[in-house]
């Protein structure tokens, strides 16, 4: 795992990503913290499951539409916001261009956050639309899967490397700096304690199917983490 200003990164199996994210949501549990946001994070992490084109593909198009209402309270047209949106995604298709990826999916949130406000007063069929269109040209060429609340920002996606090895590119931000000390800390006790983490399972998918083609092995049973 790499940790910066901008979050906890790792870079590996499918079963990485899902123990990766198992351990930053204990450690916010353990933080004391219980909020829709932390059950909204806990819904969306990737599971070992599930499968990333379409469990976690899924779950990221339905978080793009939390924000509903705020156009209204800020009393803004729906067309201004909407119009406001076009040049944000506008903007995200040059950085794709320019190959700036972190540029273009912070354009295209921006995007997504006046397409919601539009929509909210134009009505959910035209939010769904809009998203929809967004999310396939842009999100899925950049960071694919992405989830963003006041708690944790996060992106999760495939990476090919090399006689077809598949490796996931994992990063999770804990939006307060305290508490994101605090998990660190946390994540940091977790690799001094824990001997061996094994993550969750459920009995009838395995990990290896939610690598994407790959012929899953004999089905175990279900185990948590063991510490010393």
């Amino acid at each position: 795992m790499e940790e910066s200003v901008s979050g906890f990164k790792m870079r590996g199996s499918w079963g990485d990503a899902v123990e990766h994210g198992e351990r930053i949501t204990l450690a916010l549990r353990d933080a004391g913290v219980e909020s829709a946001a932390f059950e909204e994070w806990d819904e969306w992490r990737p599971k070992a499951h599930e499968r990333l084109n379409e469990d976690v593909n899924e779950k990221t198009a339905a978080q793009a539409s939390v924000g509903e209402g705020q156009g209204e309270k800020a009393g803004k047209d729906p067309n201004e916001d909407l119009q406001t949106a076009g040049e944000k995604l506008s903007e995200s298709y040059q950085k794709v261009d320019e190959g700036d990826s972190d540029g273009a999916v912070e354009r295209w949130s921006e995007s997504i956050g006046y397409v919601a406000r539009a929509a909210d007063s134009a009505g959910r069929k035209a939010l769904r639309k809009v998203e929809d269109t967004v999310y396939r040209k842009v999100m899925t060429q950049l960071a694919p899967y992405y989830f963003d609340n006041e708690l944790v920002s996060a992106n999760i996606q495939k990476s090919a490397r090399g006689d077809d090895e598949v490796t996931f590119i994992f990063e999770v931000n804990i939006n307060d700096d305290e508490l994101k000390s605090h998990v660190s800390r946390r994540l940091g006790e977790y690799d001094d304690e824990v001997d061996r983490w094994h993550v969750d399972v459920e009995k009838e998918t395995t990990t290896a199917e939610a690598a994407e083609g790959v012929e899953a092995p004999e089905s175990e049973p279900q185990s948590k983490s063991t510490t010393n």
